[in-house]
């Protein structure tokens, strides 16, 4: 059974920081490419960042500079360091694993599992 399961969420006061993990099993972690998402009150779920099976990583407009995504295969695990964090910033945090090539990594219907979400909460 593949799962993907995040921790890390929690309470933080606007300008702190923040480490999510995403724990992967029942796959072979390491042919996936690994996405956070999130979705904020109200609003549509969208892309953060991607960090692909060859390490290259691809960040939203809004996290880029911020936000840092990286992956240790050895311990089926992808990250997200947030740091700089905004009150508009706080949602429901997800991960997501696709075996597909894409030219944007930023499309949800790409993503066949996907974690239960984290909660982040920025305080102001």
């Amino acid at each position: 059974q593949k799962q993907l399961v995040e921790s890390g969420g929690g309470l933080v006061q606007a300008g702190g920081s923040l480490r999510l993990s995403c724990a992967a099993s029942g796959l072979t972690f390491s042919r996936y490419h690994m996405a956070w998402f999130r979705r904020a009150p109200g609003k549509e779920r969208e892309f953060v960042a991607t960090i692909t099976r060859r390490d290259e990583t691809v960040y939203s407009d809004s996290v880029r500079g911020r936000f840092t995504i990286s992956r240790d295969n050895a311990k089926n695990t992808v990250y997200l360091q947030m740091n700089s964090l905004k009150p508009e910033e706080t949602a429901v945090y997800y991960c997501a694993a696709s075996s597909l090539v894409s030219t944007t990594w930023s499309v949800e219907s790409e993503y066949m599992y996907w974690g239960q979400g984290t909660q982040v909460t920025v305080s102001s």
